[in-house]
């Protein structure tokens, strides 16, 4: 309990740590800053593009469902046989 005051105080007063902060760090912190929205972004997006996706591909499925003919099965077994 006691290490909390002096934990709020170093917070407080900065300046008093004398650290420097070199591009190397920056450039670090960057990265990771860099890093955590690209990977925020991701994970946004895919979940909300396969959804989509799927519904693009029913809706596709549909359409071309009414649009080509219906074959029988036995059209779609001559099909597969080759031809002697």
């Amino acid at each position: 309990m006691r290490m909390i005051p002096v934990f709020l105080a170093l917070i407080t007063f900065p300046g008093l740590a004398l650290a420097y902060v070199g591009p190397g760090l920056g450039a670090g912190v960057v990265g990771v800053v860099v890093g955590l929205i690209a990977s925020v972004f991701l994970a946004l997006f895919a979940l909300f593009w396969y959804p989509i996706k799927r519904l693009a591909k029913r809706r596709k499925a549909k359409t071309s469902a009414v649009e080509a003919p219906a074959t029988t099965t036995a059209d779609a077994h001559e099909k597969q046989r080759p031809a002697p």
